[in-house]
């Protein structure tokens, strides 16, 4: 039995591997799934060459310390692709590390389906012409990308973004927050500071603070705090109840939410809370950033959008009092910035497509891997 081998570098791409995985898995694909990955995609039936909490870095300065372990596990890659067992390779997001993997596979005459494209149209689109030359097919899940990518000559299909396949566990609003130990009459704010050690150490403090300031104004106010299962966090420096693994439940439960640039912005669309965008950075990642991006928003919600629909509060913007001043308005029910933001929130959903964005990318895993494992 041949392989299908997934990287993917960080927790949100693991779950979203997965969800290709459990697809192929029930449609009876006829390969054996390894690959890089974490905890869903070990439950999903994939097994795991090294497990993602082992490569999950950030910024120009962060992966330089991680540089060895990097360039020894593309290295046991590019041995495992060369030995012609592999009959598809399918990357997730991670950009840097995939595209030398891509590259490989192509030499290697491996197919190649990229779930989860690099953010070109935010920064390296230098990339284009690289994805063009080392991918078989791209399976975007921004509705622009499809168009964008086509542009340069690369076989691309929208199919949905994977958070719409999640709409159908969405708890209602009560019954998240009975999950929570919340009141239905409560007023709710969520944070969520990250998904990585540097990210907590750089946004936490500050989110605190937003809060603390919020619960100033309304002594009322009720904290929850998002974090992901393997995040250590202090309680000296974190004084609300923190949750683990129930992201979309506490979306469903809050008023309005505090949320690092990310993934966790769209979440926020599907669910329909209203939100402030924050992100904080080395100085020297975010002055390369500032020379790279090139667009106006980093927030994926105003990406999507077209427009700021979430006050974004980036680098030294990132501060307790003006954090406060933006969510202050999305916690009233009245507001009038509440309900435009709520109308703008729908706009994002509906431009995300409709739910399947793993069984789509999985039937393309299917036909590019082939009877024969060879796609080309």
């Amino acid at each position: 039995m041949r392989d299908i081998l997934f990287v993917a570098g960080e927790v949100s791409g693991d779950a979203h591997a997965a969800g290709v995985a459990r697809e192929l898995s029930a449609r009876g694909a006829p390969f054996r799934l390894t690959g890089i990955g974490g905890d869903d995609m070990r439950a999903a039936g994939v097994e795991l060459i090294e497990h993602v909490e082992q490569l999950a870095v950030m910024g120009f300065v962060e992966v330089l310390r991680h540089v060895p372990k990097h360039w020894a596990l593309l290295h046991e890659l590019k041995r495992r692709i060369r030995n012609g067992n592999v009959a598809l390779v399918v990357l997730i997001d991670y950009p840097t590390f995939n595209m030398k993997v891509a590259e490989a596979a192509t030499a290697a005459g491996v197919p190649v389906l990229y779930y989860i494209t690099p953010q070109v149209w935010a920064w390296g689109s230098d990339r284009l012409a690289r994805l063009a030359r080392t991918i078989t097919k791209a399976a975007v899940i921004l509705p622009f990308e499809e168009e964008l990518l086509r542009r340069h000559k690369i076989d691309a299909t929208f199919v949905g973004h994977p958070l719409l396949d999640r709409v159908a566990e969405l708890p209602e609003r009560d019954a998240a927050r009975a999950t929570l130990g919340l009141s239905t009459n409560d007023r709710v704010l969520a944070l969520f500071p990250g998904s990585r050690e540097q990210e907590i150490d750089r946004h936490l403090d500050a989110f605190v603070g937003a809060a603390r300031e919020l619960q100033r104004r309304d002594p009322a106010l009720k904290i929850v705090v998002s974090v992901a299962p393997h995040v250590s966090v202090s309680e000296a420096r974190c004084p609300f109840p923190m949750v683990r693994s129930a992201s979309f439940t506490i979306f469903r439960a809050a008023d309005a939410a505090l949320c690092k640039s990310g993934t966790t912005t769209l979440e926020a669309a599907v669910t329909g809370c209203p939100l402030a965008v924050a992100y904080r950075t080395s100085p020297i990642t975010y002055a390369a950033a500032k020379w790279l991006v090139k667009i106006p928003n980093i927030g994926l919600v105003n990406v999507v959008a077209g427009y700021r629909l979430a006050p974004e509060f980036v680098q030294d913007a990132l501060q307790p009092f003006a954090v406060a001043d933006a969510l202050s308005p999305l916690l009233d029910p009245t507001s009038e910035e509440r309900r435009k933001m709520l109308a703008g929130l729908a706009d994002v959903r509906r431009a995300l497509g409709t739910p399947g964005a793993a069984a789509r990318a999985a039937a393309m895993a299917i036909e590019l891997a082939g009877p024969g494992g060879n796609g080309r």
